[in-house]
C-alpha cells in the first residue's frame, strides 16, 4: 500500500458522478470519508432522498447552472443534499450535538454512508417519532412547500388554496401545510392520486384527466404551481384578482426547463401590470425551518410519505424512477 493511500477506516461508500448525463454516470464508489476539524461535525448517514434538485444536478440542466457547478464537468463528484443519520463525531467546539444524536437535514454528499458538517449547517434533531427514512423525505421538498405557501404566497386562514401538483414530494407536503395553516385546500392530480390527496387532508380533489381546473369557474386567492402545467393565462384566469399565483417547478424534469424560464419571464412582466402576483421562486435550505418543519411533524399536522425505497447500490434505478415524473411522494434511498 502507497504510503499516502487512505486505509479502510478512513473511507466510505458514496454515490458520485465524474461527468453529467443520464443515471448510468452515477457509481457507487470508495472514496475518503470526510475530516472534521474543532468546528466540524461527522454524520453516519441512515437515510436520504433525492429531488428533482439531484436530476438537474446529474444532467447538468437547465445549462446555465454548469455555471456555477462546472461548465464542462462538475467541479465536485459528490451527490445528493436530503439527509437523515445519527452523529459519529464532534469538534471539541461543537456543543450543539452531541455522538449518537439523531439528526436530519441538507448537506451535499448526502448519498453515501458519512456527510460533515458544522454547527452552522441546516441540521437539527430528527421530529419524534419518524424513522431515519421518514426523516430524509423532508428537508427539501416540505421546505419548498412551506416556504412557498408562507413566505412568497402569504397564506393565510380560511383562504381558498389549489395545489397544482398535490402528489409527489412537493405537493404532498403542500397540501399538508396548507391545511396546517387553515386553508380550504383544492388538490389537483392524477386518478391513481386522489385518494391519497383526499387523505392527506384536501377539502376538494380535482382529477385532472377528467377535469381541467381552470375551465371550473372557481377562482383562487393562492394558487402554488407544482406541476407547471397549462398556460400561464389560463391560470391567472382562476387566481382572484388580488390573488397570488406561486410557480416551483415542473412535472416533466425532461422537457419543462425551457417552458419553466419562459413562464417566468412572462410571469415577471404581467406581475407590473396588475394586482396579481407571480413570484419567482427558488427555496433555501433553513434551519429555522426544520424547526418549523419538526413542530408540524410532532402536533401531528404533517408526516412524509414515501413512495419507494431503494438501497444505495441502487440509486441510479431510483433516479430513473424519478426521472420518468411517476413518483407519488418521496423516493428514499436507505444507506
Amino acid at each position: 500500500m502507497a504510503a499516502n493511500a487512505p486505509t479502510q477506516q478512513n473511507t466510505m461508500k458514496a454515490i458520485v458522478r465524474d461527468r453529467y448525463g443520464p443515471p448510468d454516470v452515477l457509481e457507487l464508489r470508495e472514496i475518503e470519508r470526510p475530516a472534521i476539524d474543532d468546528d466540524g461535525i461527522l454524520v453516519r448517514v441512515r437515510a436520504a432522498s433525492i429531488n428533482a434538485y439531484d436530476w438537474h444536478m446529474m444532467r447538468g440542466l437547465p445549462f446555465l447552472a454548469r455555471m456555477s457547478e462546472g461548465l464542462r464537468k462538475p467541479k465536485s463528484i459528490a451527490m445528493g443534499v436530503d439527509v437523515a443519520g445519527q452523529v459519529e463525531a464532534v469538534g471539541k467546539n461543537v456543543t450543539q450535538f452531541r455522538p449518537g444524536d439523531e439528526v436530519f437535514g441538507s448537506r451535499t454528499g448526502s448519498l453515501a454512508e458519512y456527510v460533515g458538517a458544522t454547527a452552522k449547517s441546516s441540521l437539527a434533531p430528527k421530529p419524534a417519532g419518524l424513522t431515519f427514512e421518514q426523516a430524509a423525505a423532508v428537508p427539501m421538498a416540505a421546505s419548498t412547500a412551506l416556504q412557498g405557501l408562507r413566505d412568497k404566497g402569504q397564506i393565510k386562514p380560511g383562504q381558498k388554496v389549489l395545489i397544482n401538483g398535490a402528489s409527489g414530494g412537493v405537493g404532498t407536503f403542500a397540501v399538508q401545510i396548507a391545511k396546517a395553516f387553515g386553508a380550504h385546500v383544492t388538490a389537483v392530480c392524477s386518478t391513481r392520486n386522489v385518494d391519497q390527496a383526499r387523505t392527506l387532508g384536501a377539502d376538494e380533489v380535482i382529477d385532472y384527466t377528467k377535469e381541467d381546473f381552470t375551465r371550473r369557474g372557481k377562482r383562487y386567492d393562492l394558487i402554488l404551481d407544482v406541476a407547471a402545467s397549462g398556460s400561464l393565462s389560463s391560470r391567472r384566469r382562476v387566481l382572484e384578482p388580488s390573488g397570488i399565483l406561486v410557480g416551483v417547478g415542473s412535472a416533466d424534469t425532461r422537457y419543462g426547463v425551457m417552458s419553466i424560464l419562459g413562464g417566468l419571464v412572462e410571469a415577471a412582466v404581467l406581475s407590473r401590470f396588475g394586482k396579481q402576483k407571480m413570484p419567482f421562486f427558488l427555496a433555501k435550505t433553513s434551519k429555522e425551518d426544520l424547526v418549523v418543519l419538526t413542530e408540524l411533524i410532532e402536533a401531528g399536522k404533517v408526516r412524509p410519505i414515501i413512495d419507494r425505497r431503494y438501497p444505495l447500490s441502487e440509486t441510479a434505478e431510483a433516479m430513473r424512477y424519478l426521472e420518468a415524473g411517476h413518483a407519488r411522494a418521496k423516493v428514499v434511498i436507505t444507506v
